[in-house]
């Protein structure tokens, strides 16, 4: 059952990347691309815990969560620089 939930959690991982795709697409904002980036690291890294059915803050794993964190927040910080430049 925790393989199933596992799968299921990359799947939602990998759809919420390509929405934040096609806003990248429509609108050209790298934004939404950083945000795309974070999730599907975030679901390669779920689907590595479904095939090594390790324990995750023993393994390695638990830094590729903590890079899709920081691509996260390089996203918000880039966003927020590009806007104060506008002013």
């Amino acid at each position: 059952m925790v393989e199933f939930m596992h799968g299921a959690v990359v799947l939602a991982c990998g759809v919420i990347g390509l929405f934040f795709l096609r806003y990248w697409r429509r609108m050209r904002d790298r934004f939404f691309l950083y945000f795309a980036a974070a999730f599907w690291i975030l679901g390669m890294n779920w689907g590595a815990l479904a095939l090594t059915r390790a324990n995750e803050p023993t393994t390695i794993l638990y830094t590729v969560r903590l890079l899709a964190f920081v691509v996260i927040l390089a996203g918000i910080w880039d966003k927020n620089r590009s806007s104060s430049r506008r002013v």
